[in-house]
């Protein structure tokens, strides 16, 4: 009967061992280490600063996730070329640069405003710069922003392809709006940072557990 009753023991354990295994293959394909913003993290709704909507919480079952998400498409004078989905803590700081150091800048170096951005990418469900096997990107969580260029009140396109190393007031322009964006936001990729960041400014609030920022 102990022998019995051991056996029993055993194959029940086996039983488990194995439904874990099989509820392997359903791991999440992605490392998801990064700001899965809390609803509390939202400062300001981005409908008191833009034309934004509230729209039903992302979760796609395998680390994309937004709980808190908004469709954004403007923010303060600044319109989208495409709506970008967001989570509500992405919004303020955008604004403020966008409000802040970007009118700033175009003043400064164009003599008149910036009335749209092209917005690249917003949330995507994939890797980092799309590799297999890469950390989930900040794009995951609706925690990032490719900004590829930047609409003057007269019609002039500004962008990062062709601006990052041209005319010397374009060149002006978007250096400053980088070097300004790495105070407001975690993580700043540009054209200097590698290849995938030629032709547009990525920025996020990725959570480091170090605390720290990385701007390039």
């Amino acid at each position: 009967m102990p022998h019995l009753r051991k056996f029993i023991a055993v194959a029940a354990v086996a039983a488990v061992l194995a439904g874990c295994g099989g509820s392997s293959t359903k791991k999440t394909s992605f490392d998801t280490q990064g700001l899965r913003a809390p609803e509390g993290s939202c400062s300001v709704k981005p409908s008191r600063i833009g034309l934004a909507e509230k729209i039903r919480d992302i979760d796609e079952g395998n680390g994309c996730e937004i709980p808190n998400a908004w469709r954004v498409q403007s923010l303060g004078s600044v319109s989208f070329s495409r709506a970008a989905t967001m989570n509500c803590g992405l919004a303020d700081p955008l604004n403020g640069w966008l409000e802040n150091d970007v009118q700033r800048a175009a003043r400064k170096n164009f003599g008149e405003q910036v009335v749209s951005i092209d917005v690249a990418a917003s949330f995507a469900c994939r890797a980092r710069n799309h590799k297999q096997g890469a950390k989930m990107s900040e794009h995951g969580f609706g925690n990032a922003i490719d900004i590829a260029g930047f609409t003057l009140e007269s019609g002039r396109k500004v962008t990062v392809l062709d601006g990052w190393r041209g005319g010397r007031d374009e060149r002006r322009f978007l250096a400053s709006v980088h070097e300004a964006a790495c105070g407001q936001f975690r993580t700043v990729l540009g054209p200097d940072a590698d290849r995938h960041h030629r032709d547009h400014f990525h920025l996020d609030l990725q959570n480091r557990r170090s605390g720290s920022s990385y701007c390039r």
